[in-house]
């Protein structure tokens, strides 16, 4: 596998086995979770110089062996700081990372890249996965683009919205009426017994390699700079623990000295990690209140599949875990849509209502370098993005007069 050398795989009690026989690679995904090492290097990091390669920038340090062949452009989001956002919180070194620019409008789409090009290289014909929605669509999306069968599992509460969407790309889709973890577990045995390629967030070691390119490029974008403090929204722990591991093998290559701290951010109904975290425990299977809902089902996840690494991911930063209501969300959203332009689902948004959290409490301070991951669009859940704003509609005639009657009204009334 490329530049792979070894690999560390992090069963669910949070213990770590050191390997390298990565011919048991997918015996090992089944004990625990794997992590990729490579023999680190300041010359696998790319030249100063930009490329419009995207995620494929930093392919020294990804487990591919040949030429590109998956067609989407993924990666090379911008990082961008809208001024009314950093005055409205009174957070002048404020940045947001946008993975809403991806084809399918989520940061899915870096997984479903890698785990795709290995499918390719390998004549893989059936692709599978779970997912409460977003990475069950760029799958699909993904699938699409290179002539695969998507099969996905979803719980049988998907948005319809996304399902929808998965549907209009040819995928097979199995609602499961018992739920996300079921769902997992139903995909799982299914891609053993019919020898599909599982894309499994967690379980697929690719979907950990593909994430962590967001920290290669909040490096590069920040003049080769590592944040204050990062804050991410976690269901099943794979986007921050992808985030961790490039910030560490930017350290293991010799470019940076030190880690961000990382904020993971959960629902209040769906908070197993931030239980584990002040308990200083492991991960319980069932720690979520019975019949428990929230708005932002992209983190509604009882037992995370990645669970132990998240945990060990964040107390290695010397981050912490915190909670935010869907009250807060849906103000999170508004206030991202009104001030800053960006169109945020409910499980992104939760990373910037958790910034709010944090000022609050003294997690962080405002002059910190902060770093906000926005991790999905929020057209996807239109039914969202009404939320918490003034709505000014007006049917009128077509009268010049009538136009300047009422926006005059509304600008005395801003003053």
């Amino acid at each position: 596998m490329g530049r792979v050398t070894a690999a560390n795989v992090i069963y669910d009690d949070g213990t770590c086995m050191h390997f390298v026989d990565l011919e048991r690679e997918k015996e090992l995904s089944d004990i625990g979770r794997v992590e990729f090492l490579y023999a680190y290097d300041p010359y696998l990091l790319p030249p100063l110089e930009p490329t419009d390669d995207g995620m494929w920038r930093y392919r020294a340090l990804l487990p591919v062996e040949n030429d590109i062949q998956y067609p989407l452009a993924v990666g090379g989001t911008p990082l961008f700081a809208p001024p009314q956002l950093r005055a409205f919180l009174k957070t002048p070194e404020l940045w947001l990372k946008d993975e809403t620019r991806s084809p399918s409008g989520s940061n899915k789409d870096r997984a479903t890249a890698l785990v795709l090009e290995y499918a390719l290289q390998h004549d893989v014909r059936v692709v599978s996965c779970a997912s409460t929605g977003n990475a069950a669509l760029s799958l699909s999306i993904g699938a699409a683009a290179i002539g695969m069968q998507a099969v996905i599992f979803v719980p049988a509460d998907v948005s319809p919205a996304k399902l929808q969407l998965m549907l209009s790309t040819g995928a097979i889709v199995f609602k499961v009426q018992d739920g996300y973890a079921e769902a997992v577990r139903l995909s799982r045995q299914a891609a053993r017994a019919f020898n599909w390629h599982d894309r499994n967030t967690g379980y697929n070691p690719l979907t950990l390699e593909a994430k962590k390119t967001v920290a290669l490029e909040i490096w590069e974008q920040s003049d080769y700079q590592v944040p204050d403090v990062i804050f991410v929204p976690v269901g099943d722990g794979v986007t921050l623990s992808g985030l961790a591991k490039g910030f560490r093998e930017l350290i293991a290559c010799g470019a940076v000295n030190r880690m961000p701290r990382i904020i993971g951010v959960q629902a209040e109904s769906y908070q197993p990690l931030k239980k584990a975290w002040d308990a200083r425990t492991q991960i319980q299977m069932a720690t979520t209140t019975p019949n428990a809902s929230t708005i932002a089902d992209g983190i509604a996840v009882t037992a995370p599949t990645n669970g132990a690494m998240t945990l060990r991911d964040v107390r290695e930063s010397e981050g912490s875990f915190l909670t935010v209501s869907d009250a807060a969300i849906l103000q999170a959203i508004s206030t991202l849509a009104r001030k800053g332009g960006i169109m945020a689902e409910p499980a992104a948004a939760a990373a910037f209502a958790g910034i709010e959290v944090a000022l609050t409490s003294g997690l962080i301070n405002r002059e910190e370098h902060i770093v906000a991951l926005i991790t999905g669009t929020g057209l996807k859940t239109p039914q969202y993005l009404q939320q918490g704003g003034a709505h000014h509609v007006y049917e009128i005639p077509a009268d010049l007069r009538r136009v300047e009657q009422i926006i005059t009204q509304q600008l005395e009334a801003l003053t």
